[in-house]
């Protein structure tokens, strides 16, 4: 199940990242998505393990998964 809100003109998608302990976690997760076209805002909380993602479109969970990889951690899937 995708937990993606839409409203006029945004897609809120919140997704579950193993791995993130700290704030600099958080943001080099952050910074990765926030990379990724269309991207409009990223929260990472490393307490809950979830990132919420605000974007113009809808996102390719390939795409997100990448941006986390590349960060160091893994994505789990969606909250």
């Amino acid at each position: 199940m995708t937990a993606q809100t839409e409203t006029p003109g945004s897609v809120t998608a919140v997704y579950k990242v193993s791995g993130m302990s700290c704030g600099h976690c958080e943001g080099s997760v952050s910074s990765e998505i926030a990379e990724i076209a269309g991207v409009s805002s990223v929260k990472a909380v490393a307490s809950t393990g979830e990132v919420t993602v605000v974007s113009g479109i809808p996102l390719d969970e390939a795409t997100v998964r990448a941006a986390v990889d590349e960060a160091g951690f893994e994505l789990v899937g969606t909250a």
